[in-house]
C-alpha cells in the first residue's frame, strides 16, 4: 500500500464562506468528512497536507473567474474548522494544479509518499487536476467522494467518472 497522505485542496474562506467570491455549491457538507478524515489522517501518523489557492492581486487567472484567494487576504485563508495543526504542511499554489510551480513534488518525495487521498474543492477542476497529475506522477490516487464538491452535480459526476474510468483513480465512498 504505502506511505500516504492526505491533500487537502482549496478549503479556503473564497471557496466556503457565505457569499464569498467562488462559493462553491453545497460546500458545507463536505466540512465534516474532510475533518473525520483529517483527524484519522493525523491519528495514522500520515502527513496532512493543504493545497492552498495564493494569488497576486492582477493574476491572470482572473481573466476566467473572479478575483479570489489574493495572498496574505482573509478570503486566501483555510477555514476555521479545518485549521492546519502542528506538523500539517501548507503547500501555496499559484494556479489550478497542485503540482505546477510549487514544491509539492518535493514534499512528497522527501516525505516518501506514494499515496495520495484527495478532498476538498472543486471536483471538476483542482481536484480533477491534481488527481491526473498525481497519477501521472505514479502516485496511487485515492478521491474521496463524500469529501469534494463540483461547481455543479453534473460536473462533479462527470469528473468523478473521468477520474476512475480514464485515469484509474480509486473513488471511495465512506459516507
Amino acid at each position: 500500500m504505502g506511505r500516504k497522505a492526505l491533500l487537502i485542496i482549496d478549503m479556503l474562506n473564497d471557496f466556503v464562506a457565505e457569499g464569498a467570491p467562488l462559493q462553491v455549491p453545497g460546500i458545507r457538507k463536505i466540512v465534516g468528512p474532510i475533518k473525520r478524515e483529517m483527524e484519522n489522517t493525523r491519528m495514522s501518523q500520515c502527513p496532512v497536507i493543504y493545497l492552498c489557492d495564493s494569488h497576486d492581486p492582477d493574476d491572470q487567472e482572473f481573466n476566467m473567474f473572479a478575483p479570489h484567494a489574493v495572498k496574505n487576504t482573509y478570503g486566501a485563508k483555510v477555514i476555521d474548522e479545518l485549521r492546519p495543526q502542528g506538523s500539517d504542511i501548507i503547500v501555496k499554489k499559484p494556479t489550478l494544479s497542485s503540482f505546477y510551480k510549487t514544491n509539492l513534488g518535493n514534499v512528497l518525495d522527501k516525505m516518501s509518499i506514494n499515496h495520495l487521498v484527495i478532498v476538498g474543492c472543486v471536483t471538476n477542476i483542482c481536484i480533477f487536476i491534481t488527481a491526473i497529475e498525481g497519477k501521472i506522477r505514479g502516485y496511487q490516487v485515492d478521491v474521496l467522494k463524500d469529501a469534494v464538491a463540483g461547481l455543479n452535480k453534473q460536473d462533479h459526476h462527470f469528473a468523478l467518472k473521468q477520474m476512475k474510468t480514464v485515469f484509474h483513480a480509486n473513488i471511495i465512498e465512506k459516507g
